[in-house]
């Protein structure tokens, strides 16, 4: 499986529970902070909540 780099790029003030516990879930707190996480079902899951307010990139594995 490959790997995703997700930024935050919108604030969580003023948005539903669920998304703004979605966004958390990925490791993320302020606009700007970015994370790599694995490509799996529980990161894919918690994307689709929160899309609007994420951006996703898939990193290149360099060890090929």
């Amino acid at each position: 499986m490959g790997r995703l780099k997700i930024t935050l790029i919108r604030g969580l003030a003023g948005k539903p529970e669920k998304h703004i516990k979605a966004v958390r879930s990925l490791g993320l707190k302020k606009v700007g902070q970015w994370v790599v996480l694995p490509d799996n079902p529980m990161v894919r899951g918690n994307i689709k909540v929160a899309h609007y307010m994420l951006k996703v990139e898939e990193v290149k594995d360099e060890t090929a």
